[in-house]
């Protein structure tokens, strides 16, 4: 960690930088890309999450820098070794393999790391490889007289990507959790006032809710499912009605309405 507390200058904002990526890389290195967050880089760094922010707009850009940093330290150690003499192709094979982390980049710059991030930065990283894959071709041409410059590209090309490849496939991801196909004997169910996420608007049968000890909906359409609770609906046992005939009164003419009760 840095002596200052804020980078206002841009020396300090370079320190500040290189202290993340340091970070980064440190974190990379022991749990692999995939498991890195920002929360971890800015708890290994000692500054807020929020902090980042001002030197990495995301966390793929923050390793697609470091991607940038692995292609140019490869491109170093490949021309050192081949101009000592040095077959090319064991050259390309061991210098890969002493650099695990730039084989995990490698397998998840097109998959994740390009997908979030500025299109400065994306554009910065494919400069960079392409310069690193043309430097790499003359220096594979110079060693072995009979490949040209363009087979020498291919041979670093293919190269890089067979390294990403074999690195994903020998370092899968842990296998996700297994879906839950089966409710819990004692978890409760829906119906009960009082048990959570029961609904209030549904407790109306007469069985008991097996976490709480209320009576659900559910218990009783469960047995409604088995026959033993037999199925209710409206029935007519007994008709009575009510109506009004017209009689005469005295022998005249004259006629009112009597309540009469009909019951069947």
């Amino acid at each position: 960690m840095s002596e200052f507390q804020r980078a206002r200058r841009p020396e300090h904002k370079e320190q500040r930088r290189q202290a993340i990526l340091s970070a980064a890389r440190r974190l990379a290195t022991d749990s692999g890309v995939h498991n890195v967050t920002l929360s971890g880089v800015a708890a290994a760094v000692g500054l807020a999450k929020s902090n980042l922010s001002r030197y990495f707009g995301t966390r793929e850009e923050m390793y697609l820098e470091l991607a940038s940093e692995c292609w140019r330290d490869w491109r170093q150690a490949v021309v050192d070794r081949l101009s000592t003499g040095d077959d090319v192709v064991t050259t390309l094979t061991e210098t890969m393999q002493a650099r695990p982390m730039f084989c995990d980049l490698l397998g998840h710059t097109a998959t994740s790391l390009e997908h979030n991030v500025s299109v400065p930065a994306a554009r910065d990283h494919k400069h960079t490889v392409i310069v690193v894959i043309e430097e790499l071709g003359a220096a594979v041409a110079a060693a072995d007289q009979r490949l040209t410059e363009r087979e020498g590209r291919d041979l670093v090309t293919a190269a890089a990507g067979l390294a990403g490849a074999v690195y994903a496939a020998a370092n899968p991801p842990p296998p996700p959790w297994p879906k839950r196909t089966s409710r819990t004997r004692n978890s409760p169910r829906r119906g009960c006032r009082s048990c959570r996420p029961c609904s209030a608007s549904s407790a109306r049968s007469l069985r008991d809710c097996p976490p709480c000890g209320r009576k659900t909906l559910t218990a009783q359409r469960v047995d409604r499912e088995t026959s033993s609770v037999p199925k209710r609906g409206p029935t007519l046992t007994a008709l009575h009605v009510t109506v009004l005939v017209p009689r005469p009164v005295n022998g005249a003419g004259h006629e009112r309405l009597q309540k009469t009760e009909i019951s069947g």
